[in-house]
């Protein structure tokens, strides 16, 4: 049930009634004379009059039906409508903007520091200050002070990588930017923010909801390897299973979640790290197939156990990295974005999550973010990292691009009629 741009989605028409305007009569006379100059050429211009102002009006409403009546009052213009059957916001450019970034990364707390390359003493600020723009249509701006008040009593629940962790500090820091006591925002059991903790909740005591994140990388349970096999196995991934966590996302309003950044032998085989189906190991499967495996165990676990009436459920897709050189370990990190889309974009994931979901029986919307990601060379880490020896092409300076997956996500919620 997924869509070509946002599923949960409705898409809507406006019909025109066919407007016919009769030809003007021509007077006739004794002699036969069928066309009077002068007044038909007048008829012709009151004709090409009347048609033009219909056509004028006709513009005029649907303009202001599809940016503001459709969106059911909820006060955000956005034109999701597009032209024709709809907008792929998935496609488009970044422009310049000088409203962007949505928050000042010094007064927001929740940001990693390998994350804030500001504070990790990058100069240039120009890969601050682009905005997200579809081709067909307008994506509206993030409005916090709208949305503390639609998340009231509400759960957001990230589940991921470091990539997820990302977005998760992102939507924090865009939401603090309407809350009138920072103090009233804070993580749940004191913890700083760190990438080595399994879960991490931030609670807006004003507003009575949290904003939590759960580190699962591969989404399927890792674990010991079956007895007798062969030594080289250290640990497997169960494909068939979830991570034993997955209790902890259920019941949640919006569920967010990616993978994709741990699937590469450097992480799997170089360490020992195998597949295995059932008691059965799978040593001659491929990634990308065991990719899909997972995927699928993913996709039967929230047809079975999360309530869509309740949750809304992302899939975020795989983002680009921009590393080059031998070996691919030369980080150099651009001026401002590039025209083409470069990177390594992993298109066999981005494939792979679109075929499964296509085939899941419940609403999930997939957030493809990837080609977004390609052209941002500017927005990565680089040597503004923490500690700063470590090169960082892979990661995203906050603020950032994650910004706009954020704004994507509501923007999604609100287009479906979120309340």
């Amino acid at each position: 049930m997924a869509s070509a741009g946002f599923s949960r989605s409705v898409s809507a028409r406006l019909s025109y009634r066919n407007v016919s305007v009769s030809s003007p009569r021509v007077s006739t006379s004794a002699h036969r004379k069928w066309l009077v100059p002068g007044y038909f050429f007048n008829a012709l211009v009151l004709v090409f009059f009347l048609v033009s102002l219909v056509l004028v009006l006709g513009c005029v409403l649907y303009l202001y039906w599809f940016r503001y009546l459709s969106r059911g009052g909820n006060g955000l213009v956005s034109a999701f409508g597009g032209i024709g059957e709809g907008c792929n916001v998935f496609e488009g450019n970044w422009v310049p903007s000088d409203s962007y970034p949505l928050y000042n990364s010094s007064l927001c707390p929740f940001i990693e520091r390998g994350f804030n390359c500001l504070a990790n003493g990058r100069m240039d600020t120009n890969y601050l200050r682009w905005r997200w723009r579809p081709r067909l249509c307008e994506v509206p701006r993030f409005d916090a002070f709208e949305i503390l008040e639609r998340l009231r009593g509400k759960r957001i629940v990230f589940v991921g990588d470091s990539m997820s962790r990302t977005q998760w500090e992102s939507l924090i820091c865009l939401l603090m930017t309407g809350v009138e006591d920072p103090l009233s925002v804070y993580e749940i059991n004191g913890n700083n923010i760190s990438k080595t903790i399994q879960f991490l909740g931030v609670q807006f005591r004003s507003f009575n909801f949290t904003v939590e994140f759960f580190r699962s990388v591969f989404l399927v349970q890792q674990g010991l390897p079956p007895r007798y096999g062969p030594k080289r196995v250290k640990m497997t991934l169960k494909l068939d299973k979830m991570d034993n966590i997955n209790r902890r996302w259920v019941d949640s309003d919006i569920l967010i979640f990616n993978s994709g950044h741990w699937w590469t032998p450097t992480k799997l085989f170089d360490v020992g790290c195998y597949f295995q189906v059932g008691g059965s190991l799978k040593l001659g499967m491929s990634i990308n197939s065991a990719f899909r495996v997972a995927l699928e165990t993913w996709a039967s676990w929230v047809e079975s156990t999360i309530n869509t009436n309740r949750t809304h459920v992302f899939f975020r897709t795989f983002e680009p990295s921009h590393w080059s050189g031998s070996g691919q370990k030369t980080c150099e990190v651009t001026n401002q974005p590039t025209l083409e889309a470069k990177g390594n974009i992993r298109s066999e994931f981005t494939d792979i999550i679109a075929d499964v979901i296509a085939k899941i029986t419940v609403p999930v919307t997939v957030l493809n973010v990837t080609m977004m990601g390609a052209y941002r060379s500017d927005a990565h880490i680089g040597p503004w990292s923490h500690p700063s020896s470590i090169l960082d092409c892979s990661h995203w300076c906050l603020p950032g691009v994650p910004d706009a997956w954020n704004e994507l996500v509501f923007a999604s919620l609100f287009r479906n009629g979120w309340r």
